[in-house]
């Protein structure tokens, strides 16, 4: 069904009536003056830049050190519906680490013919060099950004799944922080589940997956690829949350069995790096050997149990696109039940039969590349001229295993401050569910959301806001 045809979710009204959760904010937010709702926002913006919450969008020209928009309405869930997602989120990122396991190790799952080998060994995120290595605990994907959509009172589907490096989380924690700074009164009249949590038990998680060779208290780094990545901030800004060392690959080497850190001490073994560069650029040695972002040598000392790294090598073969169609085969092949949160319905253009309705079907769909990201390499059918269309269909033509389609669905709407008071604006939901010896979440995520009436593109990189998320406490 296209956006055009399906009615939009209001998730604070029912008709003329206000749901339960955001009647406290119905009142907040028309007991607020409009001059006072632009000081706030003035001030919200000035405590972003101040602290250093940017995000550069490079090779696009502007401000390469912009503020992503900072939207000061709450999204609210409730106790029960929170509930829900903790469960499904839960048992999908056991499935996904079940899977990638499986994958390098015995691959039972293709040997069952319930996904087909080709579809895993010749995707581009699948590393040769992880085949028959079992990370510490079993744990592949130590952080997994699931993004969620809600289309009604009781509908949310998993859009993807993020197994390598998904970002964002230092915005969730920053918009609570700020919200909490600006109006310390809302938080008092409403019983909201803390974010606050979360670098201790991502900390918590880290050490949890130290390898075996590690005997005392595990020394945990950050490697980032420096101040020039987009989500420097977040990088830096975890680091100084669970206290560790944020560094660069020229800050470590390898030496024996190890890897170390140079300080103005000497030396420091490394146990577990969590780290936010891509497989390829980790070890010239293994991978791109014109890597300057990476350590040389360092697979060598992973694959012998020297360090970890968080999160594997190869959990990126989780994030395909076209493998995402099988997760629900995998809760059921691994798990034994049946998955709690439901995929899109997708369209998978290497099949001859789905890529001939996706063809005839162009202009009611939303088309992705496989290995695509930050909303870049898509159509938005119902949103894209005839001329962006017949381009799109040309690639898929050309190289149909590159994409999947699916429905256009109406994405819920919260209210958004605008010029003229709120309106409804399109969100999304990404939780971070952490993957150790303990699987573990905090109520709440990242909302994203689409500024720009009408829009469904909620992504930070296309001029998306982000929202403090609220879940009431039971």
């Amino acid at each position: 069904m296209s956006a055009k045809q399906a009615p939009i979710f209001n998730e604070m009204m029912n008709g003329a009536d206000v749901r339960a959760a955001y009647q406290n904010l119905e009142q907040w937010y028309r007991s607020m003056p409009a001059e006072l709702r632009s000081l706030k926002q003035s001030e919200a913006e000035d405590l972003f830049r101040r602290v250093g919450i940017t995000f550069a969008v490079y090779g696009e020209g502007g401000d390469p050190e912009r503020l992503i928009p900072f939207d000061m309405f709450p999204r609210v869930l409730t106790a029960s519906e929170w509930r829900k997602l903790d469960r499904g989120i839960r048992q999908r990122a056991a499935a996904l680490n079940a899977f990638l396991c499986d994958v390098y190790g015995r691959r039972e799952i293709i040997r069952a013919g319930r996904i087909p080998e080709h579809l895993v060994t010749n995707n581009e995120a699948y590393e040769k060099a992880a085949i028959g290595f079992m990370p510490p605990g079993g744990v592949f994907s130590h952080i997994v950004g699931v993004d969620l959509v809600r289309t009604g009172p009781d509908q949310f589907y998993v859009l993807e799944d993020n197994c390598r490096t998904p970002s964002g989380v230092s915005y969730m924690l920053q918009n609570r922080e700020i919200m909490m700074r600006m109006f310390p009164q809302l938080f008092m009249e409403n019983r909201i589940a803390p974010v606050d949590g979360y670098a201790g038990l991502l900390k918590k998680t880290l050490g949890s997956v130290a390898p075996k060779k590690c005997q005392n208290e595990p020394n945990i780094v950050i490697l980032t690829p420096g101040q020039f990545n987009s989500a420097y901030y977040e990088h830096s800004f975890l680091a100084d949350l669970m206290g560790v060392e944020l560094v660069e690959g020229q800050d470590l080497f390898v030496e024996g069995d190890f890897v170390w850190m140079k300080t103005t001490e000497g030396p420091k073994k490394v146990d577990v790096i969590y780290r936010r560069i891509d497989d390829s650029f980790l070890d010239p040695l293994c991978f791109r050997p014109d890597s300057m972002l990476g350590v040389p040598g360092l697979m060598n000392v992973y694959r012998s149990g020297g360090v970890t790294i968080c999160s594997a090598p190869g959990a990126g073969v989780a994030d395909d696109k076209a493998i995402y169609t099988y997760v629900p085969e995998m809760i059921r092949f691994y798990l034994g039940e049946e998955p709690v949160l439901e995929n899109v319905p997708t369209w998978q253009c290497a099949k001859k039969d789905d890529c001939k309705y996706v063809l005839e079907h162009l202009p009611e769909l939303v088309v992705k590349e496989v290995h695509g990201s930050g909303g870049y390499g898509m159509l938005v059918g119902p949103k894209a001229d005839k001329s962006t269309i017949e381009a799109f269909e040309a690639k898929i033509r050309a190289k149909p295993e590159n994409y999947i389609a699916q429905p256009t669905l109406s994405l819920s709407a919260c209210p958004t401050f605008v010029e003229e008071g709120i309106a409804p604006r399109h969100v999304d939901l990404r939780p971070y569910c952490l993957v150790g010896e303990k699987i573990e979440l905090v109520p709440g995520g990242l909302t994203r959301v689409a500024l720009t009436e009408g829009s469904l593109v909620v992504n930070s990189s296309q001029g998306g806001g982000v929202k403090d998320t609220w879940v009431l406490a039971e």
